[in-house]
């Protein structure tokens, strides 16, 4: 699943977004959100959980996703499987040398593109208002705010945005 077309930036068109499939692509998608979760953040044991087992994400129905520059890891996101068609978009990142270049649109549409793969009705999000533009960018795409007993509970003290897409 390589994410390029004619309809994206030229800065975009470079970008190829790939499931996860080696040891290096989950050290990058550790190393990715640790960078933005300790600048922000004091990393919690549910992002270690995560982090240190991505592979259980695929395991368990879901979907890691490495956004490349070249061959460099730029990004990634996870869509973690909570049953009955719905699923968390968790763990997006941009490594800050590749922000502003529209990598984390890149990287939402194609988990968006995946996630109907999988065959979700819906996709389900906690966040925090410290990343703003990424809320802004969720709600560019048409992610709504909802009140967080609308969603599963989150295991992470800093979330204080609650968000869904129907699909």
């Amino acid at each position: 699943m390589t994410q390029q077309t004619d309809s994206l930036a030229p800065e975009q068109r470079s970008i190829t977004v790939e499931p996860m499939t080696t040891a290096a692509d989950a050290r990058a998608f550790k190393d990715l959100n640790l960078e933005w979760i300790t600048e922000l953040f004091a990393v919690e044991a549910a992002d270690l959980v995560t982090l240190d087992h991505p592979r259980r994400i695929v395991d368990e129905g879901g979907r890691v996703l490495i956004a490349r520059a070249g061959v460099e890891a730029a990004g990634c996101v996870a869509l973690v499987a909570e049953g009955h068609g719905v699923f968390e978009l968790s763990k997006m990142a941009v490594s800050p040398r590749f922000q502003g270049r529209g990598i984390g649109r890149v990287l939402l549409r194609a988990a968006i593109e995946q996630a109907r793969a999988l065959g979700a009705t819906s996709l389900i999000l906690a966040s925090n208002s410290k990343l703003a533009p990424a809320v802004h960018l969720y709600e560019s795409i048409g992610f709504v705010h909802v009140p967080p007993s609308e969603l599963p509970p989150t295991p992470y003290d800093r979330a204080d945005v609650f968000m869904r897409y129907d699909l």
